[in-house]
């Protein structure tokens, strides 16, 4: 119950936003009109939520909705016509796409491997976050840390995040999680409240409420992530269907967020643009 009273209070926030935005006029003072729906990665909420913003901003009258139900279900909701466009925080799988999906990188997102700010630990190798989460070192002690008991935080089977991290730390199907949770904000907070938690977040959602690690020596930027010096990344992803023409306001919304205009926008919500 809590779980559902947070999701919808985080809809009517962002709907109230972007209404207020929509009573702006555009650029050439006509009304656009018209809604674009969105529905999946909660990861990509800083992300989506600003590109939505600024297309409210220069075309009145438009509705903008975002959903927040994480990558697997917002892939589920394009393929069904519960939305205009899917958002994902992983790559679409080859069933996906042999299923009429299609992709479209609007950014790249760090994933930052996060631990409570108490925790003397600054440094992770790949093979220690694999060795973490598999169970194989389960005390901070043994990677420098205090005598202390490693609580594992992750994601939900389903989770764009989970299966990014999973993929490049080598660990599919094999993680022992303390505790599965189904939001990017959730894990943070977890983290926050536990000395001996660590977990894994969009590097756009890091707050100073937790510790981001660097890997193999560095550290989760925008520059990294950009450079591929940081390992732990993946796509923020547009998902359509191959074939099914938009609606004239989600064709518009889609041209813009992957045009070069939107990328000072992306990059102010945390992640890195790819236009």
């Amino acid at each position: 119950m809590k779980k559902i009273i947070t999701v919808l209070c985080a809809a009517v926030m962002a709907l109230s936003l972007f209404a207020g935005c929509g009573q702006k006029a555009n650029d050439s003072g006509t009304t656009a009109g018209g809604t674009v729906a969105t529905d999946g990665s909660t990861s990509m909420e800083k992300v989506i939520g600003a590109l939505g913003e600024s297309f409210m901003e220069a075309n009145k009258g438009t509705t903008f909705t975002y959903n927040p139900t994480g990558s697997g279900s917002g892939i589920q909701a394009v393929s069904e016509g519960r939305c205009d466009i899917g958002l994902s925080s992983r790559a679409l799988k080859d069933d996906e796409k042999a299923s009429g999906l299609k992709e479209t990188i609007v950014a790249l997102d760090g994933i930052a491997i996060i631990v409570n700010p108490q925790n003397p630990v600054k440094d992770l190798s790949l093979e220690q976050i694999a060795r973490i989460y598999t169970g194989e070192i389960t005390n901070w002690k043994d990677v420098g840390g205090e005598d202390a008991e490693i609580v594992r935080i992750g994601r939900e089977a389903g989770s764009g995040t989970r299966d990014g991290f999973e993929s490049i730390t080598e660990t599919k199907d094999a993680c022992q999680y303390r505790q599965e949770l189904t939001s990017t904000g959730d894990v943070i907070t977890t983290v926050s409240q536990n000395p001996n938690a660590i977990g894994y977040a969009s590097l756009a959602a890091i707050k100073d409420s937790v510790k981001a690690l660097t890997v193999n020596g560095v550290a989760p930027t925008e520059a990294t992530v950009k450079d591929g010096t940081y390992l732990v990344q993946r796509p923020f992803v547009l998902v359509t269907k191959e074939g099914a023409a938009l609606s004239e306001t989600a064709q518009k919304f889609f041209d813009f967020a992957t045009s070069a205009d939107a990328a000072s926008i992306i990059s102010a919500a945390g992640a890195v643009p790819v236009a």
